[in-house]
């Protein structure tokens, strides 16, 4: 199969192709929609699971695996390899642990307001890039988690949900550009997105 990435979509090593499971696929559109149907069976498993500690590493492995295992051999776990975004592969694990624990930090001590603080966790996750794919949908879902753990409604980011930020967008434009302005300091663009 030939992948074609849109932009801000993070390309895969060799290993990584590699390990598609459904061997029939042979388009990125049929990619996606094989994508999409295992996503949506991960957040429903998500909704099941919120009595669990979203802000926990193996947590956030376990849904991520449970948003791709039908799709990636690799799900669930870590990349090995260095992408045009993120930390160095080797940091992942530990950026990750100190990313959720100062999450937590931040909860316990009402840092800042609910909406901001999910919306800079997610963008925080973003950056460090754990998964060789599937950052932008997994990050999102555990945002929104964690904002029903707060007692809030999740976000809508832009309205279309998760699915409509998978293809070129004048929607996937806007969450591109705010993500692009909160590495720049600047996290309003994000955060109105995520509510629009």
């Amino acid at each position: 199969m030939e992948f074609t990435y849109q932009p801000g979509q993070t390309p895969l090593d060799p290993d990584e192709k590699e390990g598609l499971k459904p061997k029939r696929i042979s388009t990125q559109g049929e990619l996606n929609e094989w994508e999409q149907l295992n996503i949506i069976k991960g957040a429903r498993w998500a909704q099941r699971q919120l009595k669990q500690d979203v802000l926990d590493d193996v947590f956030l492995r376990k849904l991520h695996k449970q948003m791709f295992s039908d799709t990636w051999t690799w799900a669930g776990t870590y990349r090995k390899s260095d992408k045009n975004i993120g930390c160095d592969w080797r940091q992942v694990s530990m950026r990750v642990r100190n990313l959720l624990e100062n999450t937590k930090y931040q909860i316990e001590h009402n840092a800042m307001p609910p909406d901001e603080l999910a919306a800079r966790f997610h963008h925080q996750l973003v950056l460090i890039h754990p998964f060789p794919n599937g950052n932008g949908r997994c990050c999102r879902l555990i945002a929104d988690l964690l904002l029903q753990k707060m007692g809030l409604k999740p976000f809508t980011w832009g309205s279309g949900g998760h699915a409509s930020l998978v293809s070129q967008s004048e929607m996937r434009a806007e969450y591109l550009a705010a993500l692009r302005a909160a590495d720049q300091g600047d996290i309003s663009p994000l955060l109105a997105f995520a509510r629009k």
